[in-house]
């Protein structure tokens, strides 16, 4: 019997930050998605498409303004608060840019992805004595971070603040795990060991992992699963993603981009490197 799907998505639609209910113009615009426990699949698309909109959607960050959302059948929006609130405790979201108290050591921060299963009283005495400082340990260490374990998160460069938000995202007990843009800020060596590391962790643990990602070559490599995003719509969403599929998707992207004053990225789009032979077969339609 085929396994029911733990994520389902209906014709979803999601306003923009800042739009008054039932304005023009959507973030992501009639969105259909089904997504099966133990799945892992990458977001690819330009800057604005709505890459980080859908991961804050699927992390119940973001209500839609229409259609629905179902986790395990359930529909999410149509939960009270409270029962909504302990639904969040299967779900997690690494935002780009991690938000990580400055003053805090890392060992603090990291164990605080086991927030959502601690009382107050627990987060209280894990400011002052670290519950299991080799837990967090182990968790940077799948990241290359161990030596950091004592340093105040505010002694870090802007890739290790990066991956000590995902070491967070390892304690967390999660069972989607949403990551933005994980790879922005670090070299190419340690992208390919973040993202192993990011894989392995799920599969280990039977989770899925649902991650946004510019580099579109790492995406085709490594995912079974590419969901093509593109002015908050579905392009495609397929399991063999062609050199032709990409060049329609960052097709112009720069220009649509401009054309849109309520993306949610205010800033010029970024095509990112693609595969050698893209650039030979379709050069003149991605310069």
């Amino acid at each position: 019997m085929q396994q029911s799907p733990q994520v389902d998505l209906r014709h979803l639609y999601v306003q923009y930050p800042g739009k008054r209910h039932g304005s023009a113009g959507w973030a992501l615009e009639d969105i259909g998605l089904q997504i099966r426990r133990g799945e892992q699949i990458a977001v690819i698309g330009p800057s604005g498409a709505g890459k980080t909109t859908l991961l804050q959607t699927l992390a119940c960050a973001s209500e839609p303004a229409r259609g629905e959302y179902f986790f395990h059948g359930q529909a999410v929006w149509q939960l009270s608060g409270s029962q909504r609130h302990r639904l969040r405790r299967q779900l997690f979201l690494a935002p780009q840019t991690p938000p990580l108290p400055p003053r805090q050591r890392v060992v603090t921060a990291v164990l605080a992805g086991r927030l959502p299963q601690w009382s107050f009283l627990q987060a209280c005495q894990n400011l002052l004595y670290p519950s299991d400082p080799r837990a967090a340990f182990d968790a940077l260490s799948r990241f290359h971070l161990q030596h950091k374990l004592y340093d105040r998160v505010d002694h870090l460069s802007g890739g290790e603040r990066q991956r000590c938000g995902l070491a967070r995202l390892l304690l967390s007990g999660a069972e989607l795990l949403l990551v933005d843009e994980p790879l922005s800020a670090l070299d190419p060596t340690l992208a390919l060991q973040t993202l192993q590391a990011l894989q392995q962790t799920a599969r280990e643990r039977q989770v899925s992992l649902v991650c946004s990602l510019h580099q579109v070559d790492l995406a085709r490599r490594h995912f079974d699963r590419i969901i093509g995003l593109r002015n908050g719509k579905i392009m495609f969403d397929s399991q063999q993603v062609s050199d032709q599929m990409i060049a329609g998707l960052y097709q112009n992207a720069g220009t649509a981009l401009a054309a849109n004053p309520d993306s949610e990225l205010n800033y010029a789009a970024e095509i990112p490197s693609l595969s050698e032979t893209m650039l030979a077969t379709d050069r003149g339609r991605c310069s």
